[in-house]
């Protein structure tokens, strides 16, 4: 891939004088879903996929992008002296986000950049592919302009770019899970005050499989900030009876005792999902630990009826691929990841099952949707790298 984006890199702009070329994974979630603004755990880890980038610095004030994921496009242009968010911008908010952020936080960007990208994510899926472009673009940053700061402040910068640039009320899994990955481990993060441990993934004669529904979706325009509104009017509500800073606090029985507090039966079962799913996450991480796969997977199967039924995040693309999922034996556990509405499924599936697993998913979602869904046999990889 190196070569690849360097070859392109010189075809686009001309030369490859200067460029160096960076890597930053995508991400899967394993359990935990719509806890990471409640202040619950979560349980995501890094893939080998993600987002390629060659760059280099200009002497002037010019910044010239261009995405291999987005050709037509060809090369979009701004400076750093006009990083604002807007609308024709397309992608590059994401990268100008993250220029724009580390400005914020006293770390000026004072000359242009060539930037080209190339992602093997795919787009829309929900790995997280603009948390992976936010994170590669502050490697970047960081390597070329000398600035001391961490993995996790790529991740923080990444959030803060999304939130205050791009407008996505997102939590912090996304880029704390690709700027903070570690081969062969998922990561524990506890979002309420970022303390987090790694846990080995091991699968014993299992593999970790996305299938991608190929619903397009922009997380901006989701009920994604719809669901984290009803998920703090419910807090509120709840304050007024128990001592809480959110709703992560509560274990299954307390939140049962006080739910009542809560005026309204959809903002009760929001509530009950960011509870319940961070129990899920708790117990799931003990079975892991415990060498329990079976266990994991019944908490990952739990976890989608949560996010079906009480959060209202599916659809009938994840749900069929899901459904179809548990009838395959050797399918161990299967659950939406990410912010739903579209975008990816995970599975845990024994190796001698997958190929049955695709075929039998594939089919049953293909007839009952009408396009096909797209299978990706993943690893778990690392952080942010220099090739």
């Amino acid at each position: 891939m190196k070569e690849t984006v360097l070859k392109k890199f010189e075809e686009v702009f001309g030369d490859a004088e200067g460029v160096k070329v960076f890597f930053a994974p995508g991400r899967v979630n394993l359990i935990g879903e719509y806890t990471d603004y409640n202040g619950g755990h979560v349980f995501p880890c890094a893939l080998t996929i993600g987002t390629y980038a060659a760059a280099r610095v200009r002497e002037d004030g010019r910044l010239r992008f261009y995405s291999m994921n987005f050709e037509k496009e060809g090369v979009i242009e701004s400076s750093i002296e006009d990083l604002k968010p807007l609308k024709e911008a397309g992608w590059t908010n994401y990268p100008k986000g993250v220029m724009w952020t580390f400005g914020e936080k006293g770390f000026q960007i004072t000359k242009g950049m060539d930037i080209l990208l190339n992602g093997n994510i795919p787009n829309g899926s929900g790995l997280s592919s603009s948390a992976s472009v936010e994170v590669v673009t502050g490697a970047i940053l960081r390597e070329f302009f000398g600035f001391e700061v961490s993995n996790q402040d790529l991740a923080l910068f990444g959030q803060y770019s999304e939130n205050k640039f791009n407008g996505v009320n997102c939590g912090i899994m996304d880029q704390f899970a690709i700027a903070m990955g570690k081969q062969d481990h998922a990561i524990f993060l506890d979002t309420a005050d970022l303390s987090y441990t790694y846990a080995p993934v091991k699968m014993d004669g299992a593999k970790i499989v996305i299938a991608c529904s190929n619903k397009k979706r922009g997380l901006g325009d989701s009920k994604y900030n719809e669901r984290r509104e009803e998920c703090e009017t419910a807090l509120s509500e709840l304050k007024k009876v128990v001592d809480i800073k959110s709703l992560g606090e509560l274990t299954e029985e307390k939140f049962e005792e006080c739910k009542s507090a809560i005026k309204d039966e959809v903002r009760v079962r929001r509530a009950k999902h960011a509870v319940y799913e961070n129990q899920r996450t708790l117990q799931a991480v003990a079975a892991l630990k415990a060498d329990d796969i079976a266990l994991f997977g019944q908490l990952m199967n739990a976890s989608h009826v949560s996010l079906r039924d009480d959060f209202e995040v599916t659809g009938i693309e994840l749900d069929t691929l899901v459904e179809e999922a548990w009838k395959v034996d050797g399918v161990i556990g299967s659950r939406m990841t990410g912010a739903g509405f579209g975008g990816c499924t995970v599975s845990i599936v024994k190796e001698d099952a997958i190929s049955r697993f695709i075929q039998q998913v594939g089919e049953a979602y293909q007839a009952k949707i009408g396009y096909a869904a797209d299978f990706y046999v993943v690893e778990v990889g690392g952080g942010p790298t220099i090739l």
